[in-house]
């Protein structure tokens, strides 16, 4: 099995290139990786938690940006069973310490759990553009045995 991804919402959001404070460099990086989308194994939760957060800054209709057209194809294909995005089931907590029952006690921002834990289950990478808090937390990465990919090196810190 090829390696699965799971993205970051800034990424796609850097790879349209509107509201985000990516540099020109990163917002090629997140084009260049979302371009090739139907070729990479990606992972999202069968909850729709990722689809959700993506609808909040994406557009169903794929346009005007890569970002949209990443998560338009995402929306169109995520049920086919012969495409390359996997769903996983991932155990939502009412806890402020964990989040999912996959994570341990963790200070990760709230809106990032899911792709932490989605990344657990999937045995996937995480793609990061922009985020400081992944960087911050690699020691937690490590421990769980969860790769990260980070377009954007210039950003990956506060």
């Amino acid at each position: 099995m090829a390696n699965k991804f799971v993205i970051d919402t800034n990424v796609a959001i850097s790879a349209n290139g509107i509201n985000t404070h990516a540099s020109i460099t990163c917002q090629l990086s997140c084009i260049e990786l979302l371009e090739n989308c139907r070729k990479l194994h990606i992972a999202i939760d069968k909850s729709g938690l990722i689809m959700d957060e993506y609808a909040k800054h994406l557009s169903h209709a794929g346009q005007p940006g890569v970002g949209d057209m990443f998560f338009k194809y995402l929306h169109d294909n995520q049920y086919d069973p012969v495409k390359n995005i996997h769903s996983v089931d991932i155990t939502l907590l009412n806890d402020d310490y964990r989040g999912f029952e996959e994570l341990p006690i963790n200070t990760f921002d709230k809106s990032d759990r899911k792709f932490l834990a989605t990344a657990i289950v999937a045995n996937a990478t995480i793609v990061n553009a922009t985020d400081s808090d992944w960087e911050e937390q690699s020691e937690l990465l490590k421990t769980l045995n969860v790769d990260l990919k980070q377009l954007c090196h210039d950003h990956r810190c506060k």
